[in-house]
């Protein structure tokens, strides 16, 4: 059976951890002939959006084919609602039994919908990343772009989507609120870890060698953060400033990502304290072995995957509190914490560390249940049972 990913209403990053790269290589680990049909958008290691990915078919890393197709023209705004050559004559070529869309706010789904016409025994499937933390945040995205545009495309695809998902409730909501698709036309699909990476990392070697490469004693309780430090996620700073003020040496904070440019200067003043520790960028599957050697893992700016990955390893977590963002709640396992401020986040850290009850508590129902509810390989399967 023939499953056609297509990536056209965002981006499609070879190397991540993202739930197109995950549910492809899944599909495919269960004997399905996959596809990736996407646009030329991706990231560079420092977390920005590139154009620069080469038109034209390849087998990626995952043994899946992926197909780059160019934009209409190559212009800001074309890149921004998303017109494309060849869609139509790529699924030609695809012969899809399944289509899987992963989001559906680009203006060039007129030419997928050409194709169900033709084709419509394909079953559809559709998912939604965005949310109002992450669009939607300015009077003309709002009102215009995703409030008339992308609206208009959900409901021209809408007559031939068998499910619609979003991969938190917040985007659930999103496809309700904001594009109109009815309610009993749209479940949550979470976007969740790499199975196999869990299962390496839970090696005890390698919560060892992550400690002792920067001088963490087996008996500190570490606390781990990490991902993109810019002026949409400075709580970071704020998180190392209430470290500073905890008068405890056993407790240690290692970060580790990528830190914009008029932050740095900040930044790098706080991690010469001695109980803070950097590790700069790391590869997307590293992740893991840092939150193998965690006590405790915050995050306290907007959502990211690593939300979902930190659960998934077994650890206690505390999260900013944010609406439609709770799902990382499996019974217990994370605080949430409205307050970000820098006594905000020390608070939240002594309401743990000073309270080994609710500590030992958190972490049984992390290890008890994190993977079984994040588990990329389960998410795969279930997301074309629907």
């Amino acid at each position: 059976m023939k499953i056609v990913h297509l990536c056209l209403g965002n981006y499609f990053a070879e190397g991540f951890s993202y739930q197109e790269n995950m549910l492809t290589r899944e599909h495919a680990r269960m004997g399905l002939d996959v596809e990736v049909i996407a646009s030329t958008q991706s990231f560079n290691e420092d977390g920005n959006v590139t154009y620069g990915e080469r038109i034209g078919s390849y087998v990626n890393n995952d043994s899946v084919k992926v197909t780059r197709i160019p934009y209409l023209v190559n212009h800001s705004a074309v890149h921004k609602i998303k017109v494309f050559k060849g869609v139509y004559t790529s699924l030609e070529q695809s012969r899809p039994d399944i289509l899987f869309i992963h989001n559906c706010q680009f203006v060039s789904i007129s030419s997928v919908v050409k194709y169900l016409k033709k084709h419509p025994n394909v079953v559809v499937y559709v998912d939604n990343h965005g949310d109002v933390y992450n669009c939607a945040t300015t009077w003309i995205s709002k009102k215009i772009l995703h409030g008339i545009i992308f609206r208009a495309c959900a409901h021209t695809i809408d007559p031939y989507v068998k499910k619609f998902y979003g991969t938190q409730p917040a985007r659930v909501s999103f496809l309700t609120d904001m594009y109109g698709i009815p309610s009993n036309r749209c479940e949550l699909l979470v976007v969740g870890a790499d199975d196999d990476l869990v299962i390496k990392s839970h090696n005890k070697n390698v919560r060892q060698h992550i400690r002792e490469q920067y001088g963490i004693k087996d008996d500190d309780f570490l606390i781990v953060t990490g991902g993109k430090i810019n002026n949409y996620r400075p709580e970071t700073i704020d998180l190392m400033k209430a470290i500073k003020f905890i008068d405890k040496t056993n407790i240690k904070l290692l970060v580790f990502g990528t830190i914009a440019e008029d932050l740095k200067i900040e930044f790098h003043k706080l991690i010469q304290d001695r109980y803070i520790e950097y590790a700069g960028w790391i590869k997307s599957e590293e992740t893991y072995d840092y939150f193998s050697a965690a006590d405790l893992v915050v995050f306290p700016g907007l959502h990211s995957v690593m939300w979902e990955q930190a659960v998934a390893q077994g650890k206690p977590c505390i999260f900013r509190d944010l609406e439609g963002f709770h799902h990382v709640d499996i019974g217990g396992n994370a605080d949430f914490v409205s307050d970000v401020s820098v006594q905000g986040l020390k608070a939240a850290l002594l309401k743990v560390i000073d309270n080994p009850d609710h500590y030992q508590e958190m972490r049984k129902v992390a290890e008890e249940k994190g993977m079984k509810t994040f588990s990329y390989r389960d998410i795969a399967r279930r997301s074309i049972e629907q």
